[in-house]
């Protein structure tokens, strides 16, 4: 075992702990008052972006319901490194956006295009002299109402003699200041929020948010629950004759995939639908490289989803490498032994909320008899590598998909992305005429 796999459980634990966070909003608080400031919310917007276009059309309640200064920014798309299969990521969003706009009773409708540059161009000098108006809050979202039309430059004939703009040198110098600050606060992506030393990216974290502003009293009066409340999950079980089979893209290394995966189990058991178990290697071990603001977003993220959902996370021992390899091996043994969920969930739940170390012996033999599989059998199926084939084969399906980060979920034409996004499973697998058959 090397010194990092020794470290790593009991500093990850330290960093994730809500102790430590506890403790370091205090402080904040306390300097915050000390120096006689309002509550501050920075809000990071990219013109091009539909998460953006949401978030803007979020603005002005959030602030009719807080007692906080809004600071707006505008910024650019994130660097490669954040963003590696970017063609995919934007026409995802699209779609993506549609969805959750639908969802949550918001107004936006994937146009099947970009904005031209000529739109982006006159939408970023729109807002940036709407900040030096203090109008941001106001004008963003009908801003992006008109970036977003389906007629293609038509906000730039029907508003842009009517508002005033900044000039192309302030818009530029806009975006390069925001861009600085949101990387030396640690993020890479439009739609953020950061307040207090913590980011809630888009208005799927804006309830943490909310929580965060309510628990230190900044709520005005009247203000009840959340603006969009965090999705429920499947709660009984519900009887479906010919229940579609559900495809679980993971990777062992994505805490996403280890927070869910105990809800997209529990949700096949309750809907009788089958998971389908479509591993993949990690980003990093394909040659993608994760910067450093991203790998940590996720894990505050991840640690920040599993304490609202009561899950065990963050004493983790990263099993990049020698470990997921041995751990996605025995993954095809586990299934033909009848043990496949147990497996993924023992060793989740071992490498990202024990610290247990996968690449040793003594490690995943833990993980694979906990899940009722003999070690002796597992060991020499450890030498099986028909499972990079697979891997591949399931990368390629996934692609194919138009998606390309793990955790996703196919159920028939519903193939989406992210843990905050089984919702639309639950949608597509149970009919929205029954009686809600939820939790929170």
């Amino acid at each position: 075992m090397s010194l990092k796999s020794l470290l790593m459980p009991a500093v990850s634990q330290h960093l994730l702990s809500v102790e430590r966070l506890h403790k370091q909003r205090e402080r904040w608080e306390r300097d915050r008052v000390r120096g006689g400031k309002p509550h501050q919310l920075h809000y990071f917007h990219q013109v091009d972006d539909p998460y953006s276009a949401l978030a803007a059309a979020s603005l002005a309640r959030l602030l009719a319901r807080y007692d906080v200064v809004l600071v707006p920014h505008l910024v650019g798309p994130p660097e490669d490194a954040a963003a590696p299969e970017r063609d995919k990521l934007v026409t995802y969003s699209r779609k993506d956006a549609q969805r959750l706009a639908h969802h949550y009773g918001l107004d936006f409708q994937d146009p099947g295009r970009q904005p031209s540059s000529a739109e982006i161009d006159w939408a970023t000098r729109v807002l940036v002299a709407a900040i030096g108006q203090g109008q941001f809050a106001q004008l963003g979202d009908e801003i992006s109402r008109q970036l977003w039309s389906s007629s293609e430059n038509a906000p730039i004939e029907r508003e842009a003699r009517a508002m005033a703009m900044a000039s192309p040198d302030a818009a530029q110098a806009q975006l390069l200041a925001g861009a600085a600050l949101r990387t030396r606060l640690g993020h890479y992506l439009g739609a953020t929020f950061f307040y207090g030393g913590e980011w809630y990216w888009g208005i799927d974290r804006l309830h943490h948010l909310e929580q965060r502003l309510q628990d230190l009293g900044a709520s005005k009066p009247g203000v009840r629950g959340y603006l969009f409340p965090p999705a429920r999950d499947l709660a009984q079980t519900v009887q479906r004759s010919k229940p579609a089979s559900i495809d679980f893209f993971f990777s062992l290394r994505s805490p996403y995939s280890a927070i869910v995966a105990p809800r997209i189990f529990e949700l096949g058991r309750l809907t009788g639908a089958d998971v389908r178990l479509r591993f993949l290697l990690p980003m990093v071990m394909r040659g993608l490289p994760v910067p450093k603001a991203k790998r940590s977003y996720i894990a505050q993220d991840a640690a920040r989803e599993a304490r609202a959902r009561g899950m065990p996370f963050g004493r983790l021992n990263d099993p990049v490498g020698k470990p997921t390899e041995r751990g996605l091996s025995l993954i095809p043994h586990a299934e033909r032994e009848g043990k496949g969920q147990a497996y993924i969930l023992s060793f989740m739940r071992g490498v990202w909320a024990e610290g247990i170390d996968a690449g040793s012996d003594r490690g995943l033999s833990k993980i694979v008899e906990r899940a009722g599989l003999p070690w002796e059998a597992a060991s020499q199926a450890l030498q099986d590598t028909s499972w990079r084939a697979t891997a591949e084969a399931n990368r390629k399906d996934m692609f194919a998909l138009g998606l390309w980060g793990v955790p996703s979920f196919r159920v028939d034409e519903t193939a989406v992305w992210g843990q905050d996004r089984l919702w639309a499973i639950q949608d597509a697998l149970v009919p929205a005429s029954q009686p809600s058959p939820f939790t929170a």
